[in-house]
């Protein structure tokens, strides 16, 4: 669940960027590839992420601010042509009931679920308004080479939500079918043409064919983090973004003093199991871990180039959008 598949490699903005103040780092214009979405450079990503560790070292190269109002961004999707952002407007928060009622632990909330479409630049071209009654939070992107796939869940665990197809030239959404939990994104599995989605704080994993019958249910073998965002990369693998909130020492403020662990994890589809994961501690403009929600990351041979948007509207500079760059040596 949300606390951002591209399956492919990512187009990068091609937009000016504006940088960190006193980064050091002079303002340019953000890095370019085409989308590629063939089965070699998918497997070329995933292998160049199974390089990186705990010491590689990410450099900052970009900032993109987004000028409209972005409110709690989820997921994110690169196409030849746009950026796609989906994000949750929360018109009345969820309330936590002392005990459970029919099997909820908070009341619905209100809200509107939007997935926002943009130019290179970030500029908002349309908004295309998703979810029905009580199902109003969009979560994680995932675009197959043709469609962009998104969840659209009720704001609290145990619940249902709608699978949502939208075609990324038309910008057409076309409602998929409904499952009865709350998941908080979901990838196309090329290789078997089935969607695989993740329960609230990703805890559990399901296998849809398109019609919406259940193949298989799983539980998440890892908790490392909770998995925000993640996009379909080779071979029945998906890779995963997201974070998890720990409490501090007592002598740091405990609880009142949460901190924000976030990671990434390559997932095998097909053995259901984690091939390989690592934390990611780098922190956006309003303190929060970079990969909180949407997240995108693509390969250049052994260049990696990370996309990620962790602010909301109302927080520091912002929705910015964060671009990181670090290069690797593939695990021979």
């Amino acid at each position: 669940m949300s606390p951002t598949r591209n399956r492919g490699l990512l187009t990068a903005a091609a937009a000016v960027i504006i940088l960190a103040a006193g980064s050091g780092i002079a303002a340019q214009a953000a890095p370019q590839s085409g989308n590629n979405d063939s089965p070699a450079a998918d497997s070329v990503l995933a292998d160049r992420f199974k390089a990186v560790d705990r010491t590689t070292s990410w450099e900052l190269t970009g900032k993109l601010k987004l000028e409209f109002p972005t409110h709690h961004p989820q997921g994110i999707a690169y196409t030849d042509d746009h950026i796609f952002l989906s994000s949750v407007e929360i018109v009345e928060r969820t309330v936590k009931y002392p005990s459970p009622r029919d099997g909820y632990d908070r009341t619905a909330g209100k809200g509107v679920g939007h997935l926002f479409v943009m130019d290179k630049a970030g500029k908002l071209q349309k908004d295309i308004i998703l979810g029905e009654g009580d199902m109003y939070h969009p979560g994680g992107l995932d675009f197959d080479g043709k469609n962009i796939w998104v969840s659209v869940a009720q704001y609290r665990p145990n619940s249902s939500s709608i699978i949502y197809r939208v075609d990324a030239t038309t910008l057409q959404a076309e409602k998929q079918f409904e499952v009865p939990d709350h998941f908080g994104g979901v990838v196309m599995d090329r290789q078997t043409g089935h969607l695989v989605g993740h329960t609230w704080g990703s805890r559990r994993f399901a296998e849809w064919n398109l019609k919406g019958k259940e193949l298989a249910t799983w539980k998440n073998p890892n908790h490392f983090i909770d998995y925000q965002d993640c996009q379909y990369v080779a071979s029945s693998q998906a890779l995963c973004a997201g974070v998890t909130v720990l409490p501090q020492t007592p002598a740091a403020g405990g609880t009142t003093a949460a901190y924000e662990l976030g990671g990434m994890a390559l997932i095998d589809l097909a053995k259901k199991t984690t091939l390989h994961d690592v934390p990611f501690q780098k922190w956006s403009t309003a303190g929060h871990a970079a990969t909180r929600n949407p997240f995108k990351l693509m390969a250049d041979g052994n260049h990696l180039t990370m996309h990620v948007a962790p602010d909301d509207a109302e927080e520091g500079n912002g929705t910015e959008i964060l671009t990181y760059e670090a290069t690797v040596t593939p695990v021979r």
